[in-house]
């Protein structure tokens, strides 16, 4: 198996799993590997460090102590899942409107009914979060690349 670190033509990089280099080369000839983030299907090969499967396995790691159980993996979730949440996340954003600097204060007046209810996104400090969680406004970070519209 060989892991690659593939970026695509909008610089969103993403790991791939083939079988061999010439399995990486025909699916990106056949147009079968896409962005798990925006479905694009120009991408390229990244530098990347070599994974070596040596004679002498590192131990293993400890064990949870007696009675404490370890925290169960989530399963990964799939590329396509990925996409179909970033899509709608990015609509969400197009259909809001940017008050900048001014999101605390909005959204507050929007709480209280001073305004009416609208989808708005912003900035904020950490304390004014904060402010707003402990108030009852729902509210939440966007990861930058959401704000910015694909190319």
């Amino acid at each position: 198996m060989k892991v690659l670190d593939l970026i695509c033509a909008h610089s969103h990089e993403f790991e791939g799993w083939f079988g061999s280099e010439a399995d990486f080369q025909s699916q990106c000839d056949s147009g079968l590997i896409e962005c798990p983030v925006c479905g694009v299907h120009g991408v390229e090969k990244r530098l990347s460090a070599p994974r070596l499967n040596l004679k002498n396995p590192r131990p293993p790691e400890a064990a949870a102590p007696p009675g404490e159980a370890s925290p169960p993996r989530s399963p990964p979730v799939p590329a396509q899942v990925q996409a179909a949440v970033l899509a709608a996340m990015r609509t969400m954003v197009a259909q809001s409107e940017d008050v900048g600097d001014r999101f605390a204060h909005e959204a507050l007046r929007m709480h209280h009914g001073e305004i009416a209810e609208k989808h708005i996104r912003g900035r904020a400090t950490r304390d004014q979060a904060m402010e707003l969680l402990e108030e009852g406004v729902p509210v939440m970070p966007l990861p930058d690349f959401l704000k910015e519209p694909l190319q």
